[in-house]
């Protein structure tokens, strides 16, 4: 009796085991820094701006006769991606509940329906920032010594994901009803002449709502440009952390800690 329980026990094990070697792989790939690993992790990254190259074409797309194809191929390449991320993870649960996985889960949604959630599809682009928040991302940049630009990049992107996303809404929501928008083009220059506060006047949203998504993009527009030349233009600040209260970012000439009053001793080499 205590042999066949323990054959049972034995049994039950064997596909726990074998899951644990299959995520213990997965971790190595998504987090290990061997030749194999990074080689993985370039693989990675070079099919995610494919992809985000072909949400931003999309609208220009949805016509032709391979659009579903591309579109369910996609849908399962970000189901094996998804499911590979989720077992190399220590806690699954805790990772299904971050921003950025729920963020590509309704992404996959719209894949596996582009019928009926076409009209959502212009969020797709937020995949690309859901990219930067991997590590996956960033690692190569670091390596080649680009880490310092982080927020500078960060800005940038950011700036790309508001720019397409209102740019889809604004062709999802106004084209073809003969109200001066007529394609993508016509959408992403009038989000580009807003955002920036040009106003050229020969492209403007009809009645209450659009005077309204106009304001939205103009306020979120500005405050991203201004982000993005405050980062640009400003000195970078250094890391050096702060023996007294652990502070990392300073000025490169800072003799003092802006949050203690410590006094630093910032290596010149630092603040380049």
């Amino acid at each position: 009796m205590t042999d066949s329980k323990q054959a049972v026990d034995d049994a039950a094990e064997e596909p726990r085991g074998r899951l644990e070697r299959v995520r213990e792989k997965l971790r190595l790939l998504y987090h290990s820094q061997s030749p194999k690993a990074l080689r993985f992790q370039a693989t990675i990254l070079i099919v995610d701006l494919a992809i985000i190259a072909f949400f931003i074409a999309s609208p220009l797309l949805k016509d032709t006769s391979s659009f579903l194809w591309i579109d369910y191929s996609i849908a399962a390449i970000l189901v094996l991606d998804l499911a590979a991320r989720g077992l190399a993870s220590t806690h699954p649960l805790r990772w299904l509940r971050q921003l950025p996985v729920i963020v590509d889960v309704f992404i996959l949604v719209t894949l596996l329906a582009p019928t009926w959630f076409f009209n959502l599809g212009f969020l797709r682009i937020l995949r690309l920032w859901t990219m930067t928040r991997s590590s996956l991302f960033w690692r190569p940049l670091d390596r080649r010594g680009f880490g310092e630009y982080r927020q500078t990049v960060q800005a940038v992107i950011n700036l790309l994901v508001f720019l397409f996303v209102v740019t889809g809404f604004v062709y999802t929501a106004f084209s073809y009803r003969g109200e001066g928008i007529d394609g993508y083009v016509d959408a992403l220059y009038f989000t580009v002449a807003t955002m920036t506060t040009t106003g050229f006047g020969d492209i403007v949203l009809p009645g209450t709502f659009g005077k309204l998504v106009s304001i939205v993009v103009m306020i979120f527009g500005i405050s991203l440009f201004v982000r993005l030349a405050q980062l640009i233009f400003r000195p970078a600040k250094v890391t050096f952390p702060c023996p007294q209260c652990g502070l990392h970012k300073h000025e490169p000439d800072a003799v003092h800690c802006k949050a203690c009053g410590h006094i630093l001793a910032i290596p010149d080499e630092g603040a380049h």
